[in-house]
């Protein structure tokens, strides 16, 4: 096996994770998918830092790595909701966001023939307290006790500042990229 591809494979194993995150959290086996989002969330540092330490970063992976973790947050925000373990306004926000990004990205990739510069230093604090805001909420799931209710609530409106500030930053980012590779073609 080439070990360059590692990362994706990695990649592609986290996207597996998502069914069985999901499947546990609606089914109320909140310790099961507390260690699958944990696993996930150890896999997402270590591609990266794979791809990045090695130079193995390929557009396979470009593509692959924040789909994999736009679609594993965005399902645990679901899900969670579903059950009633996050506030509606709160999932629908960072669904929204996600939404929002890919579209943008897509549409940047149609008109640009790339997917611009890659996650902004805010848009990975936001991916980060997502996933410790989503665990923290597992945890609380199963061990109340364990999980004082200011730590979910401070958690939560972090997420919620740190999901507005990354899309707008995606939107402005994105918009002065477009402008600048416009000005370049004229």
């Amino acid at each position: 096996m080439n070990l360059s591809r590692l990362p994706n494979l990695i990649c592609v194993l986290r996207l597996a994770l998502v069914p069985p995150v999901a499947v546990s959290i609606l089914n109320g086996r909140y310790p099961l998918a507390l260690v699958l989002l944990l696993l996930a969330a150890i896999s997402d540092a270590l591609d990266g830092y794979l791809a990045r330490r090695f130079g193995w970063v390929t557009k396979l992976g470009q593509v692959l790595d924040p789909t994999a973790d736009k679609l594993l947050l965005v399902t645990v925000f679901v899900a969670l909701t579903a059950q009633g373990r996050v506030p509606v306004w709160l999932c629908v926000t960072a669904v929204l966001r996600d939404i929002v990004i890919a579209t943008g990205a897509i549409l940047y990739r149609r008109r640009h023939a790339s997917w611009g510069d890659g996650a902004t230093g805010v848009s990975k604090l936001n991916t980060a307290l997502q996933l410790g805001f989503l665990a923290v909420v597992l945890l609380s799931a199963y061990a109340p006790e364990r999980v004082p209710a200011p730590l979910v609530l401070v958690l939560g409106a972090a997420v919620f500042l740190t999901t507005v500030v990354s899309g707008i930053d995606y939107v402005r980012t994105y918009a002065l990229l477009a402008a600048q590779a416009g000005e370049r073609k004229a």
